[in-house]
């Protein structure tokens, strides 16, 4: 029974005797003052006439007397009133139908497997693992690196899993210690401002809140980060430190991998410094083989029901034909294109504005969150992959794990054809990794490819240098690879399982759900550009919206995504000044904001300040959303607007030094207004530069040192009043 439906039962077995007669005979009344004739019994002293239907059905009429011997008369009826509700609540009581008997049957006992789906620890003592790698992982990096260490512990005598930390309980870890030589290693990625990505937040939430013993537990800690965001690896130095203070033993220093700079290599440096003290430290010793292990094998599908092979979806089968709510990064809501228009009039460059219908499918969203899209690679690059490797690309197949006790049956959804895998499903642009290079070296027939292949996937200063050189910075993806290498032909399938998963982008949405409930806008920037090689390169995401075209061909144009929440959010009072900061396309958000705004002094509540600095190249060329802007500044709702155009004269002017040149107000707004702050854009020069920018404000007007400056920003940070929306 639940809680509701036991709350109900309550409520009727103990309603009062006088409820109940009310419900038993509704309709008696007091003829005199008409009301409910059971509190009138003892209250009403008028002439009272009972009828009461016997078994005959005669009728049997009581009146009282006239004159002076109505009083006695009355106390006679009260007497027989009172008789008579006894009466009805002695038969309501003893005949009423009573509450049926529930047989105690005997619980039944739940019997759990012994490999639990919630516990690592069962399931390494089932299948002989001793090192358990967990991953925290947004765009799939950090699930990389995972898996790429516990492949690399059979090198030493060891057998290693990655693992989801979202999919087990992570408060096993206190008994990690029951199995030998065991080790728990974490690939903890850093998500925007300092978060820990979507999959490992539980696992955050437990370290907070945890006071268990770990110190049985041996563990080592890889954070991915970028240097460029003002909590450079948060997610990664909590963790080390947080299993440290819980007990755990380190046995190997924190790792922290710069995506700013190159965080292949950073890896690689560690993990080679990594598995020496991992054998020190269990006294084993490498054996030496660095032999190629699949992972998973090819089944290839030459009578298959074609209702049952994945064709792009993300998770369910068949979900983009027969949607179902709610929708998230394993089932995303296929979004109509309404619009799609060109924002800038000039220059070399493609920026546009797409709008996606969400009517229907009750997706909401508040200003600042941010949309995911799942964009496909280009048709002719996948059909470049198919004839240099000789494939019949809608060869239908699937990828089996090979170990038949892990979580992840496949790479990627399947049954499923090359075409669709490598099409939506698979990295194809990105520059490969170097274990994607060792593993396709063995392939390549000319010894000198071979050669090649083999040093750029080690770990030797000469080798790190030529896959900086060669694969990264000449930005080579596996297509350029190929193409350069005429001996590597190495079996698709086997391509298909080294490549990363193509991931999800994410946009700042730039509408408000106040003014726009059932659409969701994005303003973006096509990516193109020519490699050291003269190969054109284009990015997958922004090129494949840019074609998206409303209503094209009387057919309409799709975007599978859901929505990511954000911390990015207007303030809880409308009266309260914003500031926010935003050149390029990092006005997004604020579009969303403005609009909000806007609408909410429609509403008649107080809005306070509300000033925008705005940056582009050229007026004339790329000035975004310029007519909106002139609108919301004469209604008033935008009281300051002000725009920084870098290359209209021959000193650049950027948004910096138009907050320097307002720095007067920007502090009353900050220091008396109780301003919030709200910057979005890239992270590696622009945002850095405007809170160096505040810095100074600060200190000139606060009258502090650069010191306590810089803590009063990380206090304004801190209370949720400097917020930052940045990529590198």
């Amino acid at each position: 029974m639940d809680q509701a439906a036991g709350e109900a039962r309550r409520g009727c077995l103990t309603k009062t005797p006088h409820l109940v007669l009310k419900e038993v005979l509704p309709a008696a009344r007091c003829p005199s003052c008409w009301s409910s004739w059971v509190p009138s019994v003892f209250a009403c002293r008028t002439a009272v006439s009972l009828t009461i239907m016997g078994d005959a059905g005669m009728e049997s009429t009581v009146s009282p007397p006239e004159g002076t011997a109505q009083d006695s008369f009355l106390s006679m009826t009260d007497v027989f009133l009172i008789s008579l509700i006894t009466g009805l609540f002695t038969y309501w009581f003893f005949f009423r139908k009573k509450k049926e008997e529930i047989p105690d049957l005997p619980k039944i006992q739940t019997v759990s497997s012994p490999a639990r789906d919630s516990s690592f620890i069962e399931k390494m003592k089932k299948t002989g693992r001793n090192i358990v790698v967990f991953y925290g992982s947004q765009t799939g990096t950090a699930e990389e690196f995972a898996n790429r260490l516990s492949k690399d512990a059979h090198r030493y005598g060891l057998r290693g899993m990655a693992a989801d930390p979202e999919e087990y309980d992570l408060s096993d870890l206190s008994r990690l210690s029951e199995i030998d030589k065991s080790l728990a290693v974490f690939c903890m990625a850093t998500y925007g401002e300092g978060d820990p990505t979507d999959n490992a937040q539980d696992f955050y939430d437990w370290l907070q809140e945890a006071d268990t013993d770990l110190s049985g537990l041996r563990f080592a800690v890889f954070g991915l980060g970028n240097k460029t965001y003002e909590h450079f690896n948060a997610m990664g130095k909590y963790v080390d430190k947080r299993l440290e203070e819980l007990g755990a033993q380190r046995i190997f220093e924190l790792g922290l991998g710069d995506d700013d700079g190159n965080l292949e290599e950073d890896f690689i440096t560690w993990r080679e410094q990594f598995w020496p003290a991992v054998c020190e430290h269990f006294g084993v010793e490498a054996t030496g083989e660095e032999s190629s292990i699949r992972q998973y094998e090819l089944v290839v599908h030459t009578d298959v029901n074609m209702n049952k092979v994945y064709t792009g979806e993300m998770g369910r089968l068949k979900s983009y034909e027969n949607q179902k709510p709610p929708f998230d990064a394993k089932n995303p809501f296929l979004a109509v294109v309404t619009e799609n228009r060109k924002l800038n009039e000039g220059g070399e460059r493609h920026l546009m504005h797409l709008e996606l219908d969400i009517s229907n499918s009750k997706i909401r969203y508040e200003s600042g969150d941010h949309v995911a899209v799942y964009p496909a690679n280009d048709a002719s690059l996948v059909n470049q992959l198919g004839e240099i490797l000789g494939t019949d690309l809608d060869t239908v197949m699937s990828l089996n794990n090979l170990d038949e006790e892990s979580n992840k049956k496949h790479p990627f959804p399947c049954p499923t054809s090359y075409r669709t895998a490598l099409t939506y499903y698979l990295d194809i642009t990105n520059p490969p990794r170097t274990n994607v290079l060792y593993e396709l070296a063995q392939y390549a027939t000319d010894t000198g490819e071979q050669e090649q292949l083999r040093k750029m996937a080690s770990s030797s200063a000469e080798g790190k240098a030529l896959y900086l050189s060669w694969v990264v910075e000449a930005r080579r993806n596996i297509l350029a690879i190929l193409q350069d290498m005429p001996s590597l032909r190495p079996p698709i399938d086997h391509l298909c399982e080294l490549l990363p998963r193509l991931q999800a982008r994410y946009y700042s949405i730039a509408s408000s759900s106040k003014v726009h409930p059932n659409s969701i806008h994005i303003c973006a920037v096509t990516v193109e550009y020519e490699t050291k090689t003269g190969r054109l390169n284009k990015g997958v995401a922004t090129n494949w919206l840019k074609d998206k075209v409303p209503n094209e061909n009387g057919r309409n144009s799709l975007v599978p995504m859901y929505v990511r929440k954000s911390q990015f959010r207007l303030p809880f009072k409308p009266s309260t000044p914003v500031i926010m900061i935003g050149p390029g396309t990092g006005i997004a958000p604020f579009i969303g904001f403005i609009q909000e705004r806007a609408w909410l002094k429609e509403q008649g509540k107080e809005v306070g300040e509300t000033v925008l600095y705005y940056g582009c190249r050229r007026e004339r060329e790329d000035y975004l959303y310029r007519q909106e802007l002139a609108r919301f500044k004469q209604e008033g709702v935008l009281t300051q607007l002000n725009v920084a155009f870098s290359r209209d004269q021959a000193e650049k002017v950027y948004v910096q030094h138009l907050l320097k040149k307002n720095k007067e107000h920007v502090w009353k707004l900050v220091n008396d207004g109780n301003a919030h702050i709200y910057v979005c854009g890239d992270a590696r020069n622009m945002a850095r530069d405007v809170q160096n920018t505040f810095y100074e404000i600060v200190s000139e007007y606060g009258n502090m040192n650069q010191s306590q400056a810089v803590d009063y920003v990380k206090k304004l940070m801190t209370k949720g009043r400097y917020s930052l929306d940045v990529w590198s």
